[in-house]
């Protein structure tokens, strides 16, 4: 991945292989931000592409102040707001589950965690805009407070006081509003 990073900026666009080897690293995670952005599968799955093309097309605008997941993510923050404000988004948003891959040991263990899950990913998803999206950036991604703040374009304060108050605020409504104790 360094050598990615290392070609970007450069005047022509990567080569196939090497733009392949970034959409496979950063794909998943591009999709997974996108979702919780437009909480849809089949926009996260447009915008997704989307974003990949035009980093494609704007490769020699990175200058490589953050990391190239960071530059994506931002493409990607930039193409979900506008989907966001175009009249497609004003139709009924779906709400779905974003697990890992993984196996369980028993289908029972397996049923109840994925619930678990469900329930865990659309209580993030009710959260205000700002609060879901640095929480997705801090826990999900593990994003450094630096660059979710150029990302965000907000201070670092900010930043921090917006991951202190989503982990409070979803804390409070996990407490309030979970329907399981335990798995």
């Amino acid at each position: 991945m360094k050598r990615i990073e290392k070609g970007a900026g450069q005047a022509a666009p990567p080569g196939e292989n090497v733009f392949r080897q970034l959409m496979e690293t950063h794909g998943q995670d591009v999709w997974n931000y996108l979702f919780v952005l437009t909480r849809r599968r089949d926009a996260a799955d447009d915008l997704a592409q989307d974003v990949f093309l035009r980093a494609y097309e704007k490769w020699a605008t990175f200058r490589g102040d953050a990391s190239v997941k960071t530059w994506l993510f931002a493409i990607a923050r930039h193409r979900a707001f506008n989907y966001k404000r175009s009249a497609l988004f004003h139709r009924v948003v779906l709400l779905g589950g974003m697990r890992e891959e993984g196996h369980s040991p028993s289908a029972e263990r397996e049923a109840m965690a994925g619930l678990l899950a469900d329930e865990l990913w659309e209580a993030v998803l009710r959260l205000p805009d700002k609060y879901r999206e640095v929480l997705l950036l801090d826990a999900r991604y593990q994003m450094p407070v630096k660059e979710m703040a150029a990302l965000l374009g907000i201070p670092e304060g900010t930043v921090k006081s917006r991951i202190s108050r989503a982990r409070a605020k979803l804390a409070k409504e996990w407490k309030e509003g979970s329907a399981y104790d335990t798995v």
